[in-house]
């Protein structure tokens, strides 16, 4: 694994926002025995419990899943809640040039029924993850990215807004020239939506087992054998669904492929209407800017002002103690007027990229038949790790076609090594990005 221990310890819990307001779910047993199931599904995350609610639902599975800690520990418990478009890191035109038209149009069709599967699964299972209002907003922090801003293709629906329409419309920010809206996409909870999928795959009849990360994964006749600290599983074909937080030696082939990158969450307290009001800022509007060291942010259910921002190269405490301090300081730049609003929570986890800049849903390649992988949302995975989830079942039961052509070319092996290279790329994107003004 590419960073420190505590970037992995499921037995510490992020204090987060999310982990505060969630009813805790009854803990999933740790599997103690040996047992066997048609699919085991190593991660029990967005992908792992849409594709194991799939394989139930639609094929009458045997399923079951294996989890490090509990279901919301990892990334689909801890992100930013933005249920919107993407999952990749290539643009139309980039998906036309290396894979054509028909891809291009493919993935647009992906990433709307990505968001379409997330309604369908809060209201299929009555799970309440307290959306938000629709929608997301891209937003120029410079004269240069708002006129590109503007040349650029939109998606159907999107609204171009200047600084005086960002402000008379309740999303004024100290920083941006202008934004782009789309009415795709909504905000939720997103340890809410998870823990909601895990109980409504117990209830379909899902074995779920928590604390039981696999330790070895091997070929066993025709089928799979998987090994925890305390049992085993032998299933005829095998899902890995762990995105950032991959075991790279359960896997071998996966080594050097994913690019684990850390993304750290500020929760301010609750703010009151009047000091929302001075700032300008009252819409529950999933936003984001356009640098590449991103920042994220939007108004919760009790007005408390998530904010995002990606970047740090560490799990260890002063680092993550740094980098939370600098993006507080970028919190202040953007919305000088809520500098008194204190930091109520913090937290981080892994988003996961690829060298394809694409997820991949595949067989591994040059393995023996069943075993399969579904990962690499770009930090994107509510939506796209959800319906991802899907389409992978879909495809290790044999239906073809099924995953989005972009997702089907395996990643090749990064080039640099990935520490220097997240290094790297970060100082460059620094450079890119340059400071953050005040217009």
């Amino acid at each position: 694994m590419l960073y420190e221990r505590e970037g992995y310890d499921t037995g510490h819990w992020p204090q987060s926002y999310w982990r505060a307001t969630c009813p805790a779910m009854p803990p999933c047993p740790v599997l103690a025995e040996e047992t066997l199931a048609d699919v085991a599904i190593i991660g029990a995350g967005y992908a792992g419990m849409n594709a194991a609610l799939e394989l139930v639902e639609r094929h009458g599975a045997d399923v079951v899943v294996l989890e490090a800690g509990q279901p919301g520990w990892g990334a689909s418990g801890r992100n930013g809640g933005f249920c919107c478009l993407g999952g990749a890191r290539l643009s139309a035109g980039m998906i036309q040039r290396r894979f054509g038209a028909e891809a291009a149009t493919d993935w647009a069709r992906f990433e709307h029924g990505a968001i379409a599967r997330v309604r369908d699964n809060l209201a299929r299972y009555s799970i309440e993850a307290q959306a938000c209002e629709s929608g997301e907003l891209l937003l120029a922090d410079s004269p240069r990215r708002w006129a590109a801003l503007q040349a650029k293709a939109a998606e159907p629906g999107a609204r171009l807004m200047d600084r005086a329409a960002l402000q008379a419309e309740g999303l004024n920010a100290a920083t941006y020239y202008g934004g782009r809206m789309v009415p795709q996409g909504f905000g939720l909870h997103p340890l809410r939506y998870i823990t909601g999928l895990a109980q409504a795959a117990l209830a379909a009849g899902v074995r779920i087992y928590g604390e039981s990360g696999a330790q070895s994964l091997r070929p066993d006749g025709a089928g799979w054998r998987i090994e925890t600290a305390q049992g085993v599983v032998r299933a005829r074909q095998v899902l890995v669904a762990t995105n950032g937080y991959s075991d790279e030696r359960l896997v071998p082939w996966l080594r050097g492929r994913i690019l684990p990158a850390i993304s750290n969450i500020m929760v301010t307290r609750p703010l009151a209407p009047e000091e929302l009001a001075a700032q300008g800022w009252t819409r529950h509007l999933m936003s984001y800017d356009d640098r590449v060291l991103l920042h994220y942010f939007r108004l919760l259910p009790d007005n408390r002002l998530l904010f995002g921002a990606r970047g740090g190269l560490s799990f260890r405490p002063a680092s993550v103690a740094a980098f939370a301090k600098r993006a507080r300081a970028e919190f202040e730049v953007i919305f000088p007027r809520l500098k008194a609003a204190q930091t109520d929570y913090t937290w981080n986890g892994l988003v996961c990229l690829t060298s394809s800049l694409a997820p991949y849903i595949g067989p591994v390649p040059a393995a023996p038949p069943g075993l399969w992988l579904a990962l690499g949302w770009h930090g994107n995975g509510v939506a796209a790790a959800s319906e991802g989830g899907r389409r992978a079942a879909r495809a290790l039961m044999g239906e073809a076609g099924t995953p989005p052509i972009i997702t089907r070319r395996p990643p090749a092996r990064f080039i640099l090594p990935r520490k220097w290279g997240l290094r790297a790329g970060m100082a460059l994107g620094s450079l890119r990005d340059g400071p953050l003004r005040a217009v």
